[in-house]
C-alpha cells in the first residue's frame, strides 16, 4: 500500500495543503525543508489518521487543541492510496471513519524522533506494561511524545529467540542466521567493514537476575555494551531492532519515521536510508521520512524508488499544492548548504545563480564544473552578482543591444541571455528541429518560423505601449554612484529609456527572425503554436544546440 495524495485542512501548520502526484514507484517519500517548515506535521496527520482507524481517540477536545490550526474549524485529513481508495477523517466526531473498504490495523506504522534510549533500564523481563504488539499498544498518543518501544523490542526479540530454541528443532546456527546475521549485515552496510570501525552484534542476553540486558557489540578488538555505544550507533541499532521485531505485522503499510538521520554523519545517513528503504521496508510498503541532511537528500536524489517533496520557505497560511521535485534540481541541496555559502564550499566549481526554476534546465545540460543555483528572481540574481562577486545568468527581457553592452561593461559577473528568456531557446526553430529529429517526427522549420512571425505581429501591440514603464523595473545602474547619470536614466522615466524602448520596438516590428525573436516574450506569448505543445522543457534542454548556446554564454564571462 502506498500514498498517492494527502490533503490536510486546518491541520497543524496548514490552512490547506495538498501533496499530490506521488508516483506508484515511490517506496520512499522524503520531505525536505528547514526546521519548522511543516514536515513533521505530515507525520502528525498520519498519526492522527491511524488513531482514528484504531479507535483510540476518546478525548476529542485534547486532539482538537493539538490538531486544529484554527480552533473553531474542523481539522481533517484525506488520503488517496495507489489502489484508488480514498479516505477522509476529521476530529469532529471520532467515528467519522466509515470506509467502504476497511483498512487493517497494520496500515500505518510510525516512530517519533524521541525514540533513543541512552541506557537500558529494565532488570527483568516484563517490567514494562503488558504490551500487545498486534494492536501496537505501546505507541505514543501524540507524535510529540517519547517513543519508548526499544526495550519492548529487545524483550520481543529475546522471547522469540528463546521460544524458537525450546519449542522447535531449530538449531543455534539457524536462529543466529535468522536474527543475528541480518542485524550484523545491516550494521556492516551502514557503518562499513573496515577493521576498527566495523560494528557487530555479539550477543543479546535478556534482563535477568537484577541486571539490564547484556547487548554486547564488537568493534576492533573491543567488546562494548549497548550503553556505551555512540548516539549514532544507538540510533541505528534502535531502528533495526524495531523493524526486525515487528516485521511480520507490517507487510502492507505506510511507514512514517521522523528524523532518521539523528546523530549521523552524511555518509552514514546515506547508507542508513538506503539500507532501511531497500532491505527493511517490504516491497509493497512505503516509507515517509523528513530531513535537512545531505546524506538523505543525496540518496533520494539518486534512487529510482524515491520522491522528494520540498517544504522549505513556503507560507502555509495560504492554500498550497506540492508535487515531487525534479531529481535534477540542485536547489534541493540548499536545505543543507545555504546559497551564500556555495561559492566558498565549491571553490573548484563555477557557481551560477539563475532566475526562478531555470536552474532545473541548466543542470541537465551537463556543463563540467558548473553548478546552477536558484534565485527568486532577476533582481535577486543581480544583487548577488553585484555584492557577493558570484556569477549570475539573467533573462534579456526588453534590453537593447546597447543596453547589454553597457551592462556587461559595468557588471563583469552578469551573463545576459541572447534571447528574451530561456523559453526562447527551447522554442527556437533550430532547437525544435533537433528535438523533432531525435523523436523521429516531422517538423517544418520554415512553416514554424512563418507562423511564429505571423503570431508575433498579432500580439506585439499588447506590450509595446508599456515598454518604457516595464524597463523601469530593471535594477541595472541603480547604485548611488550612478545617480543622475545617463546610464541610470536608461531605466528611469527619462529620455534615455525612451530612446532604447524605441529600439526594442524596431526589433519587434522587424520581420527578420533573429532581430525580432531576441525580444519576443516566448514564455507568455505564441503559446498556441502546435509545434511547442506537449513538450517537456527538460527534454528541450538536453539538445546539443541548447548546450552549445549555454556554453558560449558561459565562456563569454569566463574570458573577462
Amino acid at each position: 500500500m502506498k500514498v498517492s495524495q494527502i490533503h490536510l485542512s486546518n491541520f497543524k501548520r496548514f490552512d490547506d495543503l495538498l501533496v499530490q502526484n506521488i508516483p506508484d514507484t515511490s517506496k520512499l517519500v522524503l520531505l525536505i525543508g528547514s526546521n519548522g517548515s511543516g514536515k513533521s506535521s505530515i507525520f502528525d496527520a498520519f498519526h492522527f489518521f491511524e488513531n482514528i482507524i484504531r479507535g483510540v481517540i476518546t478525548d476529542n477536545s485534547e486532539h482538537r487543541n493539538y490538531c486544529r490550526k484554527k480552533k473553531d474549524l474542523v481539522a481533517s485529513v484525506k488520503i488517496l492510496f495507489n489502489n484508488d481508495f480514498e479516505y477522509t477523517v476529521s476530529d469532529e466526531v471520532s467515528n467519522t471513519f466509515i470506509p467502504s473498504y476497511p483498512l487493517p490495523l497494520g496500515s500505518f506504522y510510525g516512530r517519533t524522533s524521541f525514540r533513543q534510549i541512552p541506557r537500558l533500564t529494565r532488570t527483568a523481563l516484563g517490567q514494562g506494561d503488558d504490551i500487545d504488539f498486534k494492536t501496537e499498544s505501546d505507541r505514543p498518543q501524540f507524535f510529540i511524545d517519547r517513543d519508548n518501544r526499544f526495550e519492548n523490542d529487545i524483550e520481543k526479540i529475546t522471547e522469540t529467540i528463546l521460544a524458537e530454541f525450546f519449542a522447535t528443532t531449530t538449531s543455534n546456527e539457524q536462529i543466529k542466521d535468522k536474527y543475528i546475521v541480518p542485524i550484523n549485515k545491516s550494521l556492516e552496510n551502514i557503518f562499513g567493514d573496515k577493521n576498527g570501525t566495523k560494528l557487530q552484534l555479539v550477543r543479546i542476553i535478556p534482563p535477568l537476575e537484577g541486571k539490564v540486558a547484556q547487548i554486547i557489540f564488537q568493534k576492533g578488538t573491543s567488546e562494548i555494551h549497548y550503553n556505551f555505544l555512540s548516539a549514532g550507533e544507538k540510533e541505528v541499532f534502535n531502528l533495526i531492532i524495531n523493524l526486525l521485531s515487528r516485521a511480520t505485522l507490517y507487510q502492507d503499510t505506510i511507514y512514517y519515521f521522523d528524523e532518521l538521520d539523528l546523530h549521523l554523519n552524511s555518509k552514514i545517513q546515506f547508507n542508513l536510508l538506503r539500507e532501511i528503504t531497500e532491505n527493511w521496508i517490504p516491497e509493497n510498503c512505503q516509507l515517509w521520512t523528513a530531513t535537512h541532511s545531505l546524506g538523505f537528500i543525496k540518496y533520494a536524489n539518486e534512487s529510482d524508488i524515491a520522491t522528494i517533496i520540498d517544504f522549505d520557505d513556503l507560507d502555509f497560511d495560504v492554500p498550497r499544492i506540492l508535487s515531487p521535485e525534479a531529481k535534477d534540481n540542485p536547489d534541493i541541496y540548499e536545505i543543507v548548504v545555504g546559497r551564500e555559502f556555495l561559492p566558498s564550499l565549491f571553490q573548484q566549481l563555477d557557481v551560477y545563480f539563475v532566475e526562478n526554476n531555470d536552474s532545473n534546465y541548466y543542470s541537465v545540460v551537463g556543463i563540467p564544473k558548473a553548478v546552477f543555483v536558484k534565485a527568486n528572481n532577476r533582481n535577486n540574481v543581480y544583487f548577488r552578482a553585484l555584492h557577493n562577486k558570484v556569477k549570475g545568468i539573467i533573462d534579456r527581457d526588453f534590453l537593447s543591444d546597447s543596453d547589454i553592452l553597457e551592462i556587461k561593461n559595468q557588471y563583469k559577473n552578469l551573463i545576459i541571455l541572447r534571447y528574451y528568456s530561456i523559453e526562447n531557446y527551447f522554442y527556437h526553430p533550430d532547437n525544435l528541429e533537433e528535438y523533432y529529429l531525435k523523436i523521429e517526427k516531422d517538423f517544418d522549420k520554415k512553416l514554424y518560423m512563418s507562423q511564429l512571425t505571423e503570431a508575433k505581429n498579432e500580439i506585439i501591440k499588447r506590450f509595446i505601449p508599456n515598454l518604457t514603464l516595464k524597463r523601469t523595473e530593471y535594477p541595472y545602474f541603480s547604485e548611488p554612484v550612478q545617480n543622475g547619470s545617463p546610464l541610470q536614466n536608461r531605466f528611469k522615466n527619462k529620455h534615455e529609456n525612451e530612446i532604447e524602448s524605441i529600439t526594442i520596438v524596431e526589433y519587434l516590428e522587424s520581420n527578420d527572425f533573429e532581430t525580432f525573436y531576441k525580444c519576443l516574450p516566448m514564455k507568455d506569448y505564441c503559446t498556441h503554436l502546435i509545434q511547442r505543445q506537449n513538450i517537456s522543457k527538460t527534454e528541450l534542454a538536453k539538445t546539443k544546440w541548447f548546450k552549445l548556446q549555454l556554453e558560449s554564454l558561459l565562456i563569454s564571462v569566463s574570458q573577462k
